[in-house]
């Protein structure tokens, strides 16, 4: 903690060493292992999910330098780690890093490149999605991450909410039965149904399509749950083939319209509520690490990754992976 040198009365030192100067400042959080516990986390959910479900498949997104056990490049292999995921996800690799539709630059996508290969070369699926939404460039990024093996998904809106009508047919589209993530082809990312009135509306959509793999939100409008039989309904494809789910969890911040979150916190944030996230409202850093947290996201049956597995969901989506950096840079 911080002291304030106030020359004043004895009250305000006292008030100042209590509250300390400001709201923003740094907490000390000793010798926490910022990367190491957040690698600990996604193993911890892993575990327990392929202990219930066998198939279960854990993706998380960005945060790729958890690949290396250092954090460098150059960094052996946290082989610990790549062996309890499936795949990783990456955003703006091609696209999207700065501004939207507008190429991520070199150095960017040459760093991620470096980290990603090593995943993709452990067995891993990687699953890029780049922000563009003219023809070209969506072209591009197809183009790009086909040549390196990657999956991807070129979206025209950052905030999820679509089906894109390009192109038509979708990129790589098929009739297979998918059963494995090394199967996929191609994906939609739609996390954000605010465009469809009903459920049905939105499992009508889905499956007039072709897509192999769906990214989704395991609640509709961030209330009602998916029930199993609707997420098999979700499976399927309009061609006849079948497609895998994913359900979408945040396990970096804490969301507060979500199921989890108790009235009380609004006036009074738990000791592991950190900060609102200034660019998401209603989106707060959390210490990841807390067994509060975690017990949360998993390890009984009233858990937010208990809810997605009895739903049937043959996997998970795990954001704000990258959460390490806010409490390294504090």
């Amino acid at each position: 903690m911080k002291y304030c040198l106030i020359n004043k009365t004895l009250i305000l030192a006292i008030l100042v060493w209590a509250f300390g100067c400001s709201d923003d400042e740094s907490t000390d959080y000793g010798d926490v292992d910022f990367k190491e516990e957040m690698r600990d986390f996604v193993i911890g959910i892993s575990n327990y999910a392929k202990s219930i479900k066998g198939t279960f498949r854990i993706v998380p997104q960005n945060g790729i330098e958890l690949v290396s056990s250092d954090g460098n490049e150059d960094g052996t292999l946290a082989t610990y780690y790549l062996n309890a995921i499936d795949g990783h996800g990456q955003e703006d690799l091609f696209y999207g890093y700065y501004n939207d539709d507008e190429p991520t630059p070199e150095s960017s996508t040459h760093y991620l490149r470096k980290f990603l290969d090593k995943s993709r070369d452990a067995g891993n699926v990687i699953l890029v999605t780049d922000y563009c939404y003219t023809h070209a460039n969506m072209n591009d990024s197809y183009a790009k991450n086909n040549a390196a093996s990657y999956v991807s998904f070129a979206a025209n809106r950052r905030e999820l909410n679509n089906i894109p009508d390009y192109p038509e047919p979708i990129y790589a589209e098929n009739n297979m039965v998918i059963e494995n993530l090394n199967q996929v082809k191609n994906f939609l990312y739609l996390i954000n149904p605010q465009y469809f009135s009903t459920k049905t509306d939105f499992i009508n959509a889905i499956t007039a399509t072709n897509y192999d793999l769906l990214i989704m939100d395991a609640f509709f409008q961030d209330e009602t749950e998916f029930s199993l039989t609707e997420v098999e309904q979700l499976k399927q494809k309009a061609n006849g083939g079948q497609r895998l789910l994913l359900a979408y969890m945040s396990i970096g911040e804490a969301e507060d319209y979500r199921y989890y979150w108790q009235e009380s916190w609004n006036s009074q944030k738990p000791y592991w509520i950190v900060k609102e996230n200034p660019d998401w409202e209603g989106n707060y850093k959390v210490e990841y690490w807390s067994a509060d947290w975690q017990n949360i996201i998993f390890r009984n049956d009233e858990s937010y990754l208990k809810k997605i597995i009895n739903a049937g969901f043959d996997g998970v989506y795990l954001d704000i992976i990258d959460a390490f950096e806010y409490f390294e840079n504090q």
